[in-house]
């Protein structure tokens, strides 16, 4: 399933040209043309899914063994000295196309990227008030 307004579902489908690094019958991966590093890519499914939640199952067990093998040609070929993986859903975490993608983002030493987030003091007694709502929720019902 495609969306026709989706550009990236145009790029995955090879409507619009790209820089392809892989390509199989669920996902293309093509370089970033706005890279935070040399080699910056992004995995994106052929098929269209706004966000992680909606994302199909086949697509979500599907993208961690390819970012792995995307990520140890990167190692070998670039020379990086690490990486981070990156998949952000919905505007306030950073999303700015509303189709599921993946970035591998290799990293040089001094390349002058930090991707963080600021860390709080836990409070013992709403980590279990979450914990409590979150799991109930996954129990088999």
């Amino acid at each position: 399933m495609k969306k026709d307004d989706c550009i990236f579902c145009k790029i995955a489908n090879g409507e619009i040209p790209s820089h392809t690094l892989y390509e199989d019958d669920m996902f293309r991966v093509i370089l970033d043309l706005g890279p935070a590093t040399k080699g910056h890519a992004l995995i994106i499914p052929k098929n269209h899914y706004d966000n992680l939640w909606e994302l199909g199952d086949a697509e979500a067990a599907g993208v961690i063994p390819l970012a792995k093998k995307i990520a140890a040609a990167m190692l070998e070929e670039l020379h990086c000295d690490g990486l981070n993986l990156i998949q952000n859903n919905n505007q306030i975490a950073g999303q700015t196309i509303f189709h599921f993608h993946t970035h591998i983002v290799p990293r040089y030493k001094n390349d002058g990227n930090k991707f963080s987030f600021v860390t709080h003091e836990a409070d013992e007694n709403l980590l279990k008030e979450i914990a409590e709502k979150i799991n109930s929720r996954l129990q088999v019902r």
